[in-house]
């Protein structure tokens, strides 16, 4: 499980000369590839120790709370991959756990995230 907050700048401080792979690596900012070898997730890493320091990226300009109370955004962007990223603060809000599953529904100019076993909205 990947260290947040002030676990995550006490692990920091703990290792203070370590070199940035093993920091990362023993905060728990990694995961395996298809073909078994590591893969160490250096931007949630360090996305994650910003937030920790109070620094906040984005406008923050919605009116949801995540956590440290600042101010949710609601606004995303597609990155530079094609991926479209939902933060960790909207899951937590909607209590979504790992492997929870969605059935993925696209409309005019929207899509909607529908869990599955969930009755449809009309």
């Amino acid at each position: 499980m990947a260290l947040i907050g002030s676990d995550l700048l006490a692990k920091v401080k703990e290792l203070g000369d370590a070199s940035k792979s093993d920091l990362v690596r023993a905060a728990g900012y990694l995961s395996t590839k298809k073909d078994g070898s590591e893969r160490l997730n250096f931007t949630a890493f360090y996305e994650a120790l910003l937030e920790a320091k109070g620094v906040t990226l984005g406008d923050g300009g919605g009116n949801g709370k995540g956590r440290a109370g600042r101010s949710l955004s609601y606004i995303t962007k597609v990155q530079f991959n094609g991926n479209l990223m939902v933060g960790r603060a909207y899951t937590t809000l909607l209590d979504l756990k790992p492997g929870d599953e969605f059935e993925i529904k696209v409309g005019k100019k929207q899509i909607k995230l529908i869990p599955l076993g969930a009755p449809e909205e009309e």
